[in-house]
């Protein structure tokens, strides 16, 4: 059987919104009444970018500037989030999880990892090592900073 790009990318943008739509539901119910939405997401992205700027947050949560700094000052009143000054440029202030923040994102993820394990029970042992194998197999494909995402594509006809 002859499997193009174009086949699995059609799969890829078919799948993936589903299970993307599951886990940010998922990890909505378990990141506590305490914690909005947006804050939820600044909480995570400063997981995996320690160091951001205010305007690097604002961006991936969709927020203004004034906004997200509003937001932040609570985060940081209620000490789930840091602040810090650049070792590279002093005038610059960086954000980054507290060990409060990092322990109260653990517990959402690991309690959303528990409920998507559910879900992937109804899978046999081969479809789930399947599953593994393409995970493993895409995130070299997607991961950022991939030559690829700076490349201008191809003009499509």
């Amino acid at each position: 059987m002859t499997v193009s790009a174009d086949d699995c990318a059609r799969n890829v943008l078919e799948v993936v919104p589903l299970v993307v739509r599951t886990l940010r539901a998922t990890m909505r119910l378990h990141r506590g009444a305490h914690l909005s939405v947006p804050q939820f997401r600044s909480l995570g992205y400063l997981s995996r970018e320690a160091g951001a700027s205010l305007s690097d947050v604002a961006e991936h949560v969709g927020l203004t500037l004034p906004s997200m700094s509003k937001m932040i000052d609570g985060l940081v009143e209620r000490r789930l989030v840091c602040r810090g000054i650049s070792t590279r440029d002093r005038r610059r202030i960086t954000l980054a999880l507290s060990a409060l923040g990092r322990a109260t994102l653990q517990r959402a993820r690991a309690r959303t990892q528990a409920r998507v394990a559910e879900r992937l029970d109804a899978l046999s042992e081969a479809e789930r090592a399947t599953v593994i194998h393409a995970m493993q197999a895409l995130r070299p494909v997607f991961e950022p900073g991939r030559r690829s995402d700076v490349a201008p594509l191809k003009p499509s006809r």
